[in-house]
């Protein structure tokens, strides 16, 4: 997952839900991944340790890896190295988060979210993170308005050079987001819960991130 600087709009970054075993999911993975161009997946898996969890991280790669997309782990900086990640994905922690950079860097992306402050911001790109995500948390740890997100992302576009992601929580905000100047637009709920399917989801989410950036 690098800077897009060559693109002048934001690449996608899916985002699965939180899974307690992965075989039903990845149909619908290798769907979304092939309906267009994907930067980066974040696997978030619930309450799967051991070799269950590291069975898991495979099932996903032999989808994600053929298709040259990165793929990140939620939380766990040993499951990353142990299973060949590409990365690792940390809700804000200074401590946490020098402790992962120390061991993973930099061989391996070290991205960072839950970041409800411009301060803690500010921490984690002088902490070397790979990445922020903005628009998971606002200030107050509920989620931010689509307004608040594209603020914080235009702000720390144009002062920095660290990557920054946005946080859609629909296909509309995608085209903002991309606009306010994100490197990557991250898709949840949005994409997996979409009725049409995920790959329509994908395609849609693709167009209107070029379309912002014309």
């Amino acid at each position: 997952m690098t800077q897009a600087q060559s693109e002048d709009f934001a690449r996608l970054y899916l985002a699965t839900p939180r899974l307690a075993e992965v075989e039903a999911f990845l149909p619908r993975l290798a769907a979304a991944l092939a309906a267009a161009e994907v930067a980066s997946l974040l696997l978030r898996l619930d309450n799967l340790e051991g070799s269950a969890a590291e069975r898991a991280v495979g099932a996903i790669a032999e989808i994600t890896q053929p298709a040259g997309v990165a793929l990140l782990i939620e939380g766990d900086p040993e499951l990353v190295s142990r299973c060949g990640a590409d990365g690792l994905h940390l809700p804000y922690d200074e401590k946490r988060l020098a402790a992962a950079s120390k061991r993973l860097s930099p061989n391996y992306i070290v991205g960072v979210g839950g970041l409800s402050t411009r301060d803690e911001a500010m921490r984690a790109g002088e902490a070397v993170a790979d990445y922020l995500l903005f628009g998971d948390v606002g200030e107050n740890g509920a989620p931010p308005p689509l307004e608040w997100t594209a603020a914080r992302i235009a702000w720390w576009a144009e002062i920095f050079n660290t990557p920054c992601v946005a946080f859609a929580r629909s296909l509309a905000e995608v085209g903002p987001l991309s606009a306010a100047g994100a490197e990557f637009v991250l898709l949840a709920e949005a994409v997996w819960d979409d009725p049409r399917g995920p790959a329509e989801a994908v395609r849609d989410a693709a167009r209107l991130a070029r379309e912002a950036g014309r």
